[in-house]
């Protein structure tokens, strides 16, 4: 059986693709490749150009290819630009997945694993947020990632089908191995941004808020290795084929660091000063978002092995620093 990842040149999808190969699966990658890259997908996956809204195509992959699982990443997540272009995100994320989910159906593909976020839970205070607290999402982004949850939750009452939907936390780092990260020019990932400052790629960077309230004034997040990430995914797909049900996850470290504890690793790391103005908050920021991951471990067995800032630092600077040249990759045969 193969697995089909949707947004496999992006960030997680690329990482998820060699998670997959490393465990022995066959791979199918369908991404647009608006913002991901060719050079990042592993060579022994096979890589399909289109959009997972693009019912033709998405049905002929799972009636060509014997796949008995989606990993779904395609998808927009930017929180600032949501709430600018609300509906874009509503098309992207809901519109597109719904789409994706009738094709699943018809084709009778029996698991689905969804890429989720904690901007589901909004501003969920200093403790950290199990699963069942209050939905309650203050951006578009979150809001449309809770629709999928709900279509999920309703489809699989109907149909044949096994989910599990991974809350992510602030997702980082890169492959220790230094096979993919994160690449995509103007991201606004934190450690991305601070590590681009640290090594002159910027000239210098904003923290947006300083009056929260936290201990120092800046928000705090659960920052997670994007190893870790999908090797909860590679055990939820173990998980569902085994027959467990449907699950819901969070996937964090349960604890946080503040805005400023990020910008003091970076330059501890990286032995460099950064260039660093204060500014007003953004819209749709949380004060604190940390997940109880206490489920993600006893369901999926999942037993972090990057629970170390200045760890998920080093292999985001090491990327970043390897990072020149690659976007400019010549582009592989597409299929």
């Amino acid at each position: 059986m193969a697995v089909l990842v949707t947004g496999g040149a992006g960030y997680i999808g690329s990482h998820m693709v060699w998670e997959l190969l490393d465990a022995g699966e066959d791979v199918v990658v369908l991404d647009r490749l608006s913002t991901g890259f060719e050079w990042a997908i592993a060579p022994e996956a096979q890589l399909i150009v289109g959009d997972v809204g693009d019912m033709t195509l998405v049905s002929n992959i799972l009636k060509t290819h014997p796949i008995d699982a989606v990993i779904h990443f395609a998808g927009s997540i930017v929180v600032p630009e949501s709430v600018a272009d609300p509906l874009g995100y509503y098309e992207n994320n809901t519109s597109n997945t719904r789409t994706l989910l009738e094709a699943v159906v018809k084709a009778g593909v029996p698991h689905f694993i969804f890429s989720s976020t904690a901007a589901v839970y909004g501003g969920a205070g200093l403790e950290p947020v199990r699963e069942e607290a209050t939905l309650a999402p203050e951006s578009p982004y979150g809001v449309s990632k809770l629709m999928t949850e709900w279509m999920l939750r309703d489809t699989a009452a109907a149909h044949p089908l096994t989910y599990t939907a991974l809350r992510y936390f602030n997702v980082s780092g890169a492959d220790p191995k230094g096979r993919t990260g994160q690449s995509t020019p103007g991201a606004t990932h934190l450690i991305k941004v601070a590590c681009e400052t640290a090594l002159g790629k910027r000239a210098g960077m904003q923290v947006y808020g300083t009056d929260y309230p936290t201990p120092d004034g800046t928000c705090i997040r659960d920052y997670i290795h994007v190893s870790d990430l999908v090797a909860a995914h590679r055990l939820a797909l173990k998980r569902l084929r085994a027959g467990g049900g449907n699950l819901i996850a969070n996937c964090g470290y349960s604890h946080g660091y503040s805005v400023l504890e990020v910008l003091d690793s970076v330059k501890r790391v990286s032995g460099k000063e950064l260039a660093v103005t204060m500014a007003p908050r953004r819209p749709g920021d949380a004060p604190a978002v940390v997940a109880n991951s206490d489920r993600a471990r006893a369901e999926l067995g999942w037993e972090p092995a990057h629970d170390d800032l200045d760890g998920i630092v080093s292999d985001a600077l090491n990327w970043e620093a390897a990072l020149v040249g690659k976007n400019a990759r010549p582009s592989r045969t597409e299929i």
